[in-house]
């Protein structure tokens, strides 16, 4: 059998109020809630905190303050830059690649309820991957959607609402965000 973790990892219907599911959060919590304390001068110690809470593969900048649910479904490549204000609602893998910056405001959700109410009044919940390629810029204010892959070299315009998969070497836009131009 399952566990309530694994289930959500596999993108499965899962019980959020399972009480490992409840501790890893709180973790994240005290994680996000002493990284967003720091002071700007503070920033060896807030590189310490950052590589506790979330995968970091190379060097990475997040302004705070900064919120996830969990922390450790995210990975970061090298050289990546969050400006104030990021939230990534982790519950399923956050892959960022190489030379990623957010602008403030950006907002990364892997969670999604059941459409069905009697469902979702359960607690029960699912998730999408998502994923972010090598040299993606993502515009303050976008939000992207569970299960989204976007292409590298890409570019996503400020307020842009990620619906579905942005392939590479792309400028796009809009709610829904679509692609503008080729790069």
């Amino acid at each position: 059998m399952k566990s309530e973790k694994e289930k959500m990892l596999a993108g499965e219907l899962y019980f959020s109020g399972d009480q490992s599911l409840v501790d890893d959060r709180l973790m994240a919590r005290m994680l996000t809630s002493e990284y967003n304390g720091t002071r700007a001068i503070e920033e060896e110690e807030r590189e310490e905190i950052l590589k506790r809470l979330i995968v970091v593969k190379g060097d990475a900048k997040i302004q705070p303050p900064f919120h996830c649910d969990y922390g450790y479904n995210i990975e970061v490549g090298e050289n990546f830059y969050a400006n104030f204000s990021c939230t990534i609602l982790d519950v399923n893998r956050v892959i960022i690649g190489d030379n990623v910056m957010f602008g403030p405001n950006v907002q990364v959700y892997t969670a999604t309820h059941p459409l069905d109410p009697k469902e979702r009044i359960k607690g029960l919940e699912s998730s999408k991957p998502i994923t972010i390629g090598d040299n993606v810029w993502i515009g303050g204010g976008a939000i992207i959607l569970p299960g989204v892959t976007i292409g590298k070299n890409t570019t996503i315009g400020a307020g842009s609402v990620v619906t579905k998969d942005i392939p590479k070497n792309v400028l796009a836009g809009g709610n829904p965000c679509k692609i503008i131009k080729e790069l």
